[in-house]
């Protein structure tokens, strides 16, 4: 199964494909699973094939996959979720080593994390337990790539992209007899928004219908996050979890650090009301009322007054990350701000680096790449890209002189299949994807009232990918699970 040696043609591209067989013991019940490891060729009908093609097909990406089945289900019966992470340019390893397969990476928390080398464990969390799992790493991510001859960058897109993850859900679905089986996707960060595209393509395209998609750390309307001149939402919608950032630090004044959730109230309710309203005024808003927004600003975030107010009342999150513990020497996390930082520079602008990245890059690097290899049998000599730079710049050529915004997608779908259901999962201290962000692109669906209870959400203590806190993981796992027998 290894890739050492000569490159093949497209016309003798050949799906490669190891499977392995393995036990997991959870709650004391021993549960038998089998896994299937390698890559499925995508072909796209063409008008004239190559020599030595099948007829009208040609061999475009060899898909890497990871696929775990519980031993002794029958297929039709049997809930299937299909995963994948984001980026744009993510392997699906965070998911998969994290929180959903049968085995993942120790690597600790905040405060204790784990030295290299790293271990795998049991999960004893892991949702095989009620659903089959498929782990798709799109083109130039993982051991995927585009066939020998054909160009990557097409596939490194908004559109694209869809379609290639797509067709290789139709493609899995025909080949292992899953087209009556229960569906789910799971997607998180830029996953969400490629699960949200992907809700309309299946419907539109194959007509595969699905029950239930689940969103950790969601974007679904690139709007609400990115801090461009004349969008003021994204310094609204950040506010609250600036606010919970600062009561994980200890930054706020004392009534405000009592309780979190009480003080998040307060602060979205700050956000929606006198903090807009000062946006929308721009530079008509008074100087009295300008100090008074930002000394309100200032007590909800653990800056001082007068550096918000130099920030003109919007506070950036590249900005917040470095300042809020700047006379610790220390910044916070983008991705779970709370994990701690040390910058060569006291007085830059920005952090050096996200130091909840970094916690997290390692342990997982090590763990797929050793599991795959020594527990899966799969032999490659390729990189598996993590994340990779490669796939940029990113296009979003369908969205030009517009932000990408998947939620009337999600919605229309909905709309179509009111038997698809929705869950979202949220971290409290997600400095990239903010839960209050996704609260507003919710509530501006305009989803028929019928169909809202279809959408639930919950939240925890942890940042973009709680799953990396152990109380929020087993949260997260039940929730989940939840969800699937609901949307049964």
């Amino acid at each position: 199964m290894s890739e050492q040696g000569s490159t093949p043609t497209p016309s003798l591209l050949e799906d490669r494909l190891v499977q392995t067989h393995h036990q997991i013991v959870i709650g004391g019940e021993a549960l038998s699973y089998t896994v299937t490891t390698g890559t499925l060729v995508i072909r796209e009908e063409a008008e004239k094939a190559d020599e030595g093609t099948s007829e009208g097909e040609k061999p475009k990406a060899m898909i890497f996959f990871v696929a775990y089945t519980r031993d002794g289900e029958r297929a039709d019966t049997r809930p299937i979720t299909f995963s994948f992470n984001g980026g744009p340019g993510s392997s699906s390893v965070w998911l998969h080593m994290g929180l959903l397969g049968p085995r993942k990476v120790e690597m600790g928390d905040v405060g204790t994390l784990a030295p290299p080398p790293y271990r795998l464990a049991d999960n004893d969390h892991t949702l095989l337990a009620h659903s089959d799992l498929v782990f798709i790493d799109p083109v130039s991510t993982g051991f995927s790539r585009a066939v020998p001859g054909e160009a990557a960058k097409p596939f490194h897109g908004f559109k694209k992209d869809i379609e290639t993850v797509g067709d290789f859900i139709r493609l899995y679905a025909t080949r292992y007899g899953r087209w009556m089986s229960p569906k789910f996707l799971i997607g998180e960060s830029y996953g969400t928004t490629r699960a949200g595209g992907l809700a309309g393509y299946l419907q539109d395209r194959h007509g595969l219908f699905l029950n239930g998609i689940m969103l950790v750390s969601a974007v679904l309307n690139f709007q609400t996050l990115e801090f461009d001149p004349g969008n003021d939402l994204p310094y609204i919608l950040f506010l609250p979890s600036y606010a919970a950032t600062a009561f994980y630090h200890k930054r706020l004044p004392d009534d405000l650090q009592a309780d979190l959730k009480a003080t998040l109230a307060e602060v979205e309710a700050f956000a929606l009301g006198d903090y807009a309203l000062a946006l929308l005024r721009g530079d008509t808003l008074g100087d009295t009322a300008r100090a008074e927004v930002a000394a309100r600003l200032a007590r909800y975030t653990g800056l001082s007054q007068g550096y918000v107010l130099g920030c003109n009342l919007r506070i950036r999150d590249d900005r917040f990350v470095k300042e809020l513990l700047r006379e610790q020497g220390r910044t916070v996390g983008r991705l779970d701000s709370r994990f701690l930082g040390i910058d060569r520079d006291r007085v830059g602008e920005r952090a050096d680096h996200d130091p909840s990245y970094s916690a997290i890059l390692g342990p997982y690097s090590a763990a797929l790449n050793a599991y795959v290899r020594s527990e899966l049998g799969y032999a490659s000599d390729l990189p598996y890209e993590i994340i990779s730079g490669r796939v940029h710049p990113w296009s979003y050529a369908q969205h030009e002189n517009k932000y990408v915004d998947v939620a009337e997608t999600l919605r229309k779908a909905i709309s179509e299949n009111p038997a698809l259901r929705i869950h979202i999962a949220n971290g409290y201290y997600d400095l990239a994807t903010p839960y209050f962000a996704t609260a507003y692109t919710l509530s501006h669906m305009q989803l028929d009232p019928s169909l809202r209870p279809n959408i639930g959400l919950s939240y925890y203590q942890a940042g973009h990918m709680m799953y990396v806190h152990g109380p929020s993981l087993a949260h997260l796992r039940d929730e989940l699970a939840r969800f699937i027998r609901g949307a049964l």
